[in-house]
């Protein structure tokens, strides 16, 4: 099977395509001057898009990702169905269609914490991606997407995967720690799986306010004195709840306290803030241009594809 990309995932879709065996096509996907978007799969991928199922690594972060994916999906779709008709008049304009046969892998699913409709008029902007995503393709492969639930009324087939297995075994072998810890009790799952995994204690730490400005961190039935703490969540994005924890637990008697994630948005100074904080950053290649991607998020799409590709017996 072919994996294709465009201009934001690519590196990551080389890896996926190298840990499954199969190609890696990159589309031509590029900006006019005036910034709108053009997608074309060259030539010398058509006979590969059409032969075989197509994964497509594809993001809706940022907001250019979405209308490069929507792009991307609608040139393999008419490649695919034989709509091959062109103002240039170069090859056939119409062969065979193939059929269905179009897996998306999402490294980093945006918009998944607009899932709720929190005041009357708001959009529920999850929803909509799904809704727009879902008429291009056929299967979905969705990395530590962070509101599961908001693919409840999927109907295409899907997988769900997670880099907390890759996070564990990275953790243990550049930093070892003693204890793993949850910002919140929202992300207990995530970070209990990397505490099994790495076969050490785990907590999550509970908020107390002491007064109407000031909260205090602190893990819940865990003392951390003189202990390396690695603090685990699912995203990272401005670093405020990881430097506040950080900074609680160094006060604790903590000896290193460490920060990882799967997805480092890391917007507003936020890499900033935590190395002021905290002593180290380890985050997977799902957001590209991410200055702390030191763990490879193509195993675990790649479990995804395999899952979803037994499923259906291709």
């Amino acid at each position: 099977m072919p994996v294709v990309s465009g201009s934001i995932d690519s590196d990551l879709a080389e890896n996926l395509a190298n840990n499954l065996g199969w190609e890696h096509h990159r589309l031509i996907a590029r900006r006019f001057p005036d910034s709108e978007a053009y997608v074309r799969v060259p030539s010398k991928s058509i006979e590969a898009v059409r032969s075989e199922t197509v994964v497509v690594v594809a993001t809706t972060f940022p907001d250019e990702g979405i209308v490069e994916a929507l792009l991307m999906l609608e040139a393999i779709r008419d490649v695919r169905s034989g709509n091959l008709q062109n103002l240039e008049g170069s090859g056939p304009d119409k062969l065979d269609d193939v059929g269905p046969g179009i897996f998306l892998a999402i490294p980093y699913f945006g918009y998944s914490r607009q899932d709720k409709r929190f005041q009357q008029g708001e959009v529920i902007s999850a929803a909509l991606i799904v809704r727009l995503l879902a008429r291009h393709i056929d299967g979905l492969i969705v990395l530590d997407i962070h509101a599961p639930s908001v693919l409840d009324d999927f109907e295409k087939p899907l997988e769900f995967v997670s880099a907390m297995p890759e996070i564990a075994t990275h953790l243990k072998s550049t930093i070892n720690p003693d204890f793993i810890l949850s910002p919140d009790k929202g992300a207990i799952d995530r970070a209990s799986e990397v505490a099994n995994l790495i076969d050490c204690k785990f907590s999550y730490l509970e908020k107390t306010r002491i007064d109407a400005h000031t909260i205090e961190h602190k893990p819940k039935d865990l003392d951390v004195d003189g202990s390396i703490v690695a603090i685990v969540d699912d995203m990272i994005s401005t670093g405020g709840t990881i430097c506040k924890a950080s900074q609680a637990l160094l006060n604790q008697g903590a000896k290193e306290v460490h920060a990882a994630c799967t997805h480092g948005l890391f917007t507003g100074g936020a890499i900033t803030r935590l190395d002021e904080h905290v002593n180290g950053v380890h985050a997977t290649d799902s957001v590209s241009r991410n200055p702390r991607a030191l763990v490879s998020a193509a195993p675990a799409l790649a479990r995804g594809v395999k899952n979803l590709s037994k499923r259906l017996n291709l």
